[in-house]
């Protein structure tokens, strides 16, 4: 536990100077509580030795007085410390996020999307109640106990160890269900996580879910894991209905052995009637302690327990990483060499061996069937990934002595899955570019092919495009993409099949207009087209992850392979298309 809780520390030290006034008024609120059954001890011995109005006045006056001036600490206790957990939650979720985005492709292999969110917000939630309400309480009940425990051991031993018998058991209790508890809610966090990816994939593929006509199943899978979830939390409550009467029945005892033996002294003449009267007073004292501590343990389980899911997220280290001594973006010349470049998915071979070099402002068309490799290829050069074996050098420097951040910002990369933000279609093509001015966005979006799309927009640029882009075409989602990475004005642009849901004479258009922005810069093309790749200085076709072919359109006609084969069957499709 103590090792979950070092996360911690550095938040925590961050805020203590606030934590330490919190802690002086809570206990300058706990001394005030403990002050006033004394008071009211001294009160009913003078009332018993006779009745004096002025007597009760005084009491009285003293009385209100001590118990506003405890309500005034009492109130900068709790806004203290339980502001600063909300502040803790803050810092923490900004540096879980940060951390987020820094791991590499193969964490979010691992963890779900929705389990990723429940952990950034429901275990979170659960960590700043521990931090707050848990820590102030538990904080508040020991020393509260402490206090009055002190004071009764001096006005008589024998009834406070009595008052103590039922303690052990609290004690087991505390133990056996707190133990029930974590284990219980670690469970439900983690079906909460289930349940939150469930609704992330339905709602991020609800166009697949109503193609499949498949409402239905979905609905009722959600709903089984919905009553699974339900019956846990019941199961939880159950341990939890147990735990707080099972304490509350030993308070009960508690105060019947005070009760009890208290009397028997009272009526012996042993202590006074003001004595007894304070011990039972501290017995009310301590009814909310040890109520508050069946709760307390109850949050710190689950705070602990959330917060082991979450050291699970921030213990992660990307596997690509910047090195020790990085190069600086200007150090690297544009030449790019794959050398014995072989890269693995498990037992499956994505690259096999592969030898290529190309050169500063040099076009090369990569081609291929799926499956050959041609993704990866340019992964390794943008450093989405580091290859099993072989080397990735720019300008004969290992790509992974530079800055991944540096060596990304120099690269335009426009990938096969679009990806659009719920925002305006400007601030898509802006996306990662600071200060861009409106007549740059139109001259991206313009050389791009969207022209003529946003005349049809009613806002235009401005047009609010939806989550992931939904009230947009397949191409034009393509095209804001390509818009987006040529904004970047970047050394290196690849293309990855970036234009298969165009038409053709779109994409004519399109490549007219990356002519110009593909003349002074090392161009990669992605495509299963040949009218895509025809034009570029070199083509590099892929097979099972190895490069079997490589040359000038023309000369790879003239070589008759899988080249040759696949511009043959393009032509047949489009002889085909136009009859």
């Amino acid at each position: 536990m103590l090792k979950s809780l070092s996360t911690l520390w550095p938040y925590l030290r961050r805020y203590r100077g606030g934590l330490a006034l919190g802690l002086g008024s809570l206990l300058i609120k706990d001394a005030l509580a403990a002050a006033l059954p004394i008071i009211i001890k001294y009160g009913v011995d003078s009332l018993t030795r006779g009745f004096q109005l002025r007597i009760v006045m005084q009491f009285a006056a003293l009385l209100i007085g001590l118990s506003v001036v405890k309500g005034i600490f009492q109130y900068w206790m709790r806004v203290i410390t339980i502001g600063i957990s909300r502040d803790i939650e803050y810092d923490l979720r900004n540096d879980l996020f940060s951390h987020l985005v820094e791991l590499s492709q193969d964490f979010y292999a691992r963890f779900r999307t929705g389990d990723i969110m429940a952990r950034s917000t429901n275990d979170l939630n659960a960590v700043r109640m521990m931090l707050g309400p848990g820590v102030m309480y538990w904080t508040e009940t020991s020393i509260t106990l402490v206090l009055a425990l002190a004071v009764m051991l001096h006005t008589d031993v024998r009834l406070t160890l009595i008052a103590l018998i039922p303690a052990p058991l609290v004690t087991l209790a505390v133990i056996l269900f707190g133990r029930r508890i974590h284990m219980r809610f670690e469970h439900i966090q983690k079906m909460f996580s289930d349940i939150s990816s469930r609704v992330q994939e339905n709602l991020a593929g609800v166009r697949v879910v109503r193609a499949y006509a498949q409402e239905s199943a979905e609905v009722e899978q959600f709903e089984r894991l919905n009553r699974d979830y339900i019956r846990e939390n019941i199961g939880l409550a159950r341990i939890q209905g147990m735990f707080m009467p099972l304490l509350q029945a030993l308070i009960g005892i508690t105060f019947l052995l005070v009760l009890w033996y208290g009397g028997k002294q009272l009526m012996l003449g042993r202590i006074s009637l003001g004595s007894f009267v304070m011990f039972n007073t501290y017995m009310g004292m301590l009814i909310w302690p040890m109520i508050a501590f069946g709760w307390v343990v109850n949050l710190m389980q689950r705070g602990t327990a959330s917060l082991n899911r979450i050291n699970e997220i921030l213990h992660q280290r990307p596997s690509i990483a910047a090195p020790g001594q990085a190069l600086s973006p200007s150090d690297f010349p544009e030449e790019i060499r794959f050398r014995d470049i072989t890269m693995s998915f498990g037992d499956r071979k994505a690259i096999d061996r592969v030898d290529l070099v190309i050169h500063t402002g040099e076009t090369v068309a990569i081609v291929g069937h799926t499956g050959s490799g041609k993704t990866t290829l340019v992964s390794l050069m943008a450093r989405l990934y580091d290859p099993t074996r072989g080397i990735v050098e720019l300008g004969g420097i290992d790509i992974r002595r530079f800055d991944p951040k540096e060596l990304r910002r120099q690269i335009g990369f426009v990938p096969q899955e679009t990806f659009l933000f719920s925002a305006t279609l400007a601030e898509n093509i802006a996306w990662g570019v600071l200060n861009a001015s409106r007549e740059e966005i139109e001259w991206a979006a313009e050389v791009a092919g969207l022209g003529p799309d946003l005349e049809t927009f009613a806002k235009g640029l401005d047009t609010l495009i939806g989550e992931r882009g939904l009230t947009l075409s397949g191409g034009q989602k393509q095209r804001t993409a390509i818009a987006r990475a040529i904004l970047r004005n970047p050394r290196i642009l690849i293309l990855d099949d970036a234009l298969s849901s165009v038409d053709t004479l779109t994409e004519e258009k399109i490549l007219a207009g990356l002519a110009g922005v593909m003349r002074d810069r090392t161009t990669i093309l992605i495509s299963h087209r040949v009218s895509t790749v025809q034009n570029a200085d070199r083509i590099v076709v892929l097979n099972h992850g190895r490069i079997v072919e490589m040359g000038s359109h023309r000369h790879l006609l003239d070589r008759g392979g899988y080249y040759a084969d696949l511009y043959q069957k393009q032509l047949l499709e489009e002889e085909l298309e136009a009859i």
